[in-house]
């Protein structure tokens, strides 16, 4: 997500760890909190307006439904948790974050102002586990699923991710859909062929929003709503 930074101000690294999936930090660049990934910048508290896309578009494609219940793939800085529990239409909220650290930064870290009262939330439940596996064994259902894992179908952060894009791995996130549920994915950048795979998985309604960022290619949040 992009974001301005004081050039003059170099970032600090706040806490960096190795885990089963690679090297992630969190560092401080002037008042900015950013999460890094194997090298790869993921996100930082500067904006959050496409968090917050994602989540309202995933409802709004939902026609009304009554307390839907959605899954958020990613805790990251905790901007699509606190939008989503700041909403009293949805229902459970489940967030699956596989980074260990990024979860104890939210508990009792640096990040843990930025979630507190989401996670405080009795509708919230932060599991850790790698979506990519959860989608294929979890008995839970949802009204929404909402992914903002990588930076895109296209640019993954780990290449364990990249099947999670295909046939194989959406039919995996339908699995978990109810009925006309929907899944909204975040992409730094609009991908056509992201879109035609949906459309080939089995989904419906197949749609991109853009979020204008300051320059550059839009960011975008795709939309589909899976089968009846």
């Amino acid at each position: 997500m992009t974001a301005a930074y004081d050039t003059a101000v170099a970032p600090v690294v706040i806490d960096r760890r190795d885990g089963p999936y690679g090297e992630v930090a969190l560092r401080r660049h002037g008042e900015l909190l950013q999460i890094i990934a194997n090298g790869c910048f993921l996100m930082d508290t500067s904006d959050g307006r496409s968090e917050r896309l994602l989540v309202d578009a995933a409802l709004g494609a939902l026609d009304g439904r009554p307390e839907p219940d959605v899954l958020i793939g990613g805790l990251g800085v905790g901007f699509s948790l606190a939008h989503a529990a700041a909403d009293p239409r949805w229902g459970r909220i489940a967030v699956v974050e596989r980074e260990r650290a990024i979860i104890d930064w939210h508990r009792d870290g640096p990040l843990s102002p930025l979630s507190a009262a989401s996670r405080a939330d009795p509708r919230t439940e932060i599991v850790e586990a790698d979506l990519v596996a959860y989608v294929n064994e979890t008995s839970a259902t949802y009204d929404a699923l909402c992914l903002d894992i990588d930076n895109g179908p296209g640019w993954t952060v780990t290449e364990g991710n990249d099947g999670l894009y295909s046939h194989a791995g959406l039919a995996a996130c339908a699995r978990v859909l109810r009925p006309g549920g929907v899944l909204a994915v975040w992409s730094a950048q609009p991908s056509p062929d992201f879109e035609e795979t949906l459309w080939n998985a089995g989904f419906q309604r197949v749609r991109t929003e853009e979020i204008p960022v300051a320059r550059g290619v839009p960011d975008v949040v795709h939309l589909a709503v899976g089968p009846e």
